[in-house]
């Protein structure tokens, strides 16, 4: 698969999503639309840089549209593209704006993906959650597949609520992990170990665990059973962690919180 792409919005997806294009040979032409009129980094072969919609080459007839800007500047730009409508696939990958919200602004031709990618992304490993609506065909689900695909794992729902939780979980996610890793680099301080290495050692916990899950044909719950010897140290740790007041209550709480701001969010 090449295609012919028009990237609207090169902040940290955007930019990531472009690298994952280019790295596995997915986009045969992209045109970025960056209000600065540059990308980070040396020119890339087969990417023009334009500053806004008007700037976009005469004849330019994309096979996807992929919209990565922030939300609230959505409502801005979206107007100028939907002489693409009927032809490209839209893509969007802004948090909060639901499928009928690109269905009024884009009418009723629209092929629309509304797409959950996170932000491991950036390094090949992210986890993307898309949904589409009854206009996407075949070869367009196939080719939105692909462009997320070039940055990790793609899933799809049939059911566009369930972005809520997805957002919640995997979006959001990154940030309980890295959270994770600051409050077990400040326990160990407080166990005694100095600051740079109980930093090194939460930082290397956090990301062998993860590695060891990713390769693991084990579940969790059995990899975290094989951590734990009988009247040993990490089952007298669990026992404070998986406590009726402890992480697993407590990650309830915060996913639900996410949640309903999401759905907040998209109004």
């Amino acid at each position: 698969m090449s295609a012919t792409l028009l990237l609207v919005g090169c902040g940290r997806m955007g930019g990531a999503l472009l690298s994952g294009w280019l790295a596995r040979g997915t986009a045969q032409r992209v045109v970025v639309v960056e209000p600065a009129g540059r990308i980070p980094g040396p020119p890339l072969a087969g990417v023009e840089v334009v500053t806004d919609a008007a700037a976009i080459p005469a004849g330019f007839t994309p096979d996807a549209v992929v919209l990565a800007v922030k939300p609230q500047t959505m409502p801005s730009v979206i107007a100028d593209y939907a002489r693409f409508a009927g032809t490209a696939v839209f893509l969007s990958i802004a948090a909060g704006k639901p499928i009928v919200w690109f269905e009024e602004r884009l009418g009723p031709d629209a092929a629309i993906v509304r797409a959950m990618p996170n932000t491991p992304a950036s390094v090949g490993r992210g986890m993307t959650v898309a949904v589409e609506n009854a206009r996407v065909s075949r070869a367009q689900h196939a080719l939105c597949n692909g462009l997320l695909a070039a940055v990790g794992q793609v899933a799809w729902t049939q059911r566009e609520p369930h972005l809520d939780a997805v957002t919640a979980v995997s979006g959001s996610g990154p940030a309980y992990v890295f959270l994770l890793a600051e409050a077990l680099a400040h326990a160990g301080e407080a166990a005694g170990l100095p600051a740079d290495l109980a930093a090194q050692l939460a930082r290397a916990t956090v990301a062998g665990a993860g590695e060891l899950l990713q390769q693991s044909h084990e579940s969790a719950e059995q990899l975290r059973r094989n951590v734990t010897s009988p009247k040993g140290t990490t089952e007298a740790a669990l026992a404070v962690l998986m406590a009726s007041d402890g992480l697993g209550p407590l990650l309830d709480r915060a996913v639900a919180a996410a949640a309903a701001r999401s759905r907040e969010l998209a109004g």
